[in-house]
């Protein structure tokens, strides 16, 4: 499953259910995604000590499998951008589930509903 950047800033911040959800799948063996727009995303953080940027740095590398933005995703990401209105940055992420063939987990379900043949999930 790819996962959102509102996820892994719940994981961040301590939230108990995407805690939970995010070591269950990890126990089950599923593979976790990112994509590499989400690893921007989240080390954007301004606020973060170079220490806390480090340990984010090290969380992401060591628990996911990064969907790097090569051509193939600015392909997919452009014909998702053409078919519907919707942010670059959620575009990105959604043609990582679709290249990926797994769904999105987040918590927008709305930027994402109209994204053809996307499966999405809240958490």
């Amino acid at each position: 499953m790819v996962l959102d950047t509102n996820i892994i800033i719940a994981y961040l911040g301590g939230e108990k259910p995407i805690i939970d959800f995010l070591n269950e799948m990890r126990r089950e063996g599923r593979p976790l995604f990112l994509s590499t727009i989400v690893e921007a995303e989240v080390l954007a953080f301004s606020k973060f000590s170079n220490a806390e940027l480090e340990l984010v740095q090290n969380f992401l590398e060591e628990n996911f499998t990064s969907i790097p933005f090569d051509r193939h995703l600015a392909q997919v990401t452009a014909g998702i951008r053409r078919t519907i209105r919707i942010k670059f940055p959620d575009a990105a992420i959604a043609a990582a589930a679709l290249i990926t063939h797994t769904p999105l987990i987040t918590r927008n379900l709305k930027d994402f509903k109209h994204v053809p043949g996307l499966l999405v999930h809240s958490v």
